[in-house]
């Protein structure tokens, strides 16, 4: 009796496993499971890399920001912000070329200030004018009208009214129209408008740059040169949201001589370096800078 029942059990196992691996097989090889219409959330990280590049590149045809905000609050992100930058970043640490990079920093910045940094202006459609035909008579129109008789004319009499003199009319002295002032265009050139020495003992020596515009807004995607004996480091403002749309930082050495170039605007800054710095011990120690630059 005992081995009739333990040879059951077996047969019921063996049942139940060839069961299961029949059905994983059907399910993963002749008729694995299909998404279709999957929510951008479910989608895995480099399908949302994806697909905030598609909304940036549609972003950066269209403007609607309401839009691109809506569709980015599709994938889940807790921070969108905080993710197009870190892609952007990501993007520009593996090799990516800015002009790819460059919608989705900004869409970053649009997000945050709140409205679009480049609207699109409607363009007027042009007007065409066309020239009336000029009409010239037929021969056989001329020969109707010669044929026509003649009527005979009498002249109204001639009547005489007295004129009054008309009184002189004054000019009107319009108002003069206010003179426009025109503003930097963006592709004014950056000046640099302030430069001061940070002093933060235990702290790496930053050269920090600012770059705003001619309405002391922060613009970012500008390219920085960093050149020096040794070598040269290129870098874009707007990378560190956190910190402002045109922030950027460089790591100094003490000693080394830095010339900086904007390269958008064409500024030249030569001859910086890191200032020295004490300490309440008396110690020196290399600082940072801040270096401001405006259109």
């Amino acid at each position: 009796m005992s081995r009739i029942f333990h040879s059951t059990t077996l047969h019921i196992i063996l049942a139940l496993l060839a069961g299961l691996g029949v059905g994983l097989f059907y399910s993963w090889r002749i008729s694995p499971v299909t998404y279709v219409d999957a929510h951008p959330a479910l989608l895995r990280a480099d399908f949302k890399d994806q697909y905030r590049i598609v909304i940036a590149a549609s972003y950066e045809s269209t403007q609607d920001l309401a839009r691109a905000r809506a569709r980015l609050n599709l994938l889940g992100d807790a921070d969108p912000i905080g993710e197009l930058s870190a892609q952007a970043q990501r993007m520009l640490a593996a090799g990516e070329p800015f002009e790819k990079v460059r919608p989705l920093a900004q869409l970053a910045t649009d997000l945050k200030q709140g409205f679009a940094s480049n609207p699109i202006t409607p363009t007027p459609f042009p007007t065409f004018s066309t020239p009336a035909a000029e009409w010239t008579p037929t021969s056989i129109e001329t020969q109707e009208a010669a044929a026509e008789p003649e009527a005979t004319f009498t002249p109204p009499p001639t009547v005489f009214f007295e004129q009054t003199p008309l009184a002189p009319v004054t000019a009107e002295t319009s108002a003069p129209r206010p003179t426009f002032t025109p503003t930097p265009g963006p592709g004014a050139p950056f000046t640099l408008v302030g430069q001061e020495a940070i002093c933060e003992p235990g702290k790496k020596p930053l050269m920090q740059f600012i770059l705003q515009d001619s309405r002391r807004n922060q613009v970012a995607g500008v390219e920085i040169i960093v050149t020096w004996n040794q070598g040269e480091d290129r870098f874009f403002t707007g990378f560190k949201p956190e910190l402002g749309d045109g922030y950027a930082d460089f790591v100094m050495q003490a000693g080394t001589v830095y010339n900086i170039r904007i390269v958008n605007g064409g500024s030249f800054v030569p001859d910086i370096a890191a200032p020295n710095c004490t300490d309440p011990n008396g110690a020196q120690y290399p600082g940072g800078l801040l270096l401001t630059f405006q259109q």
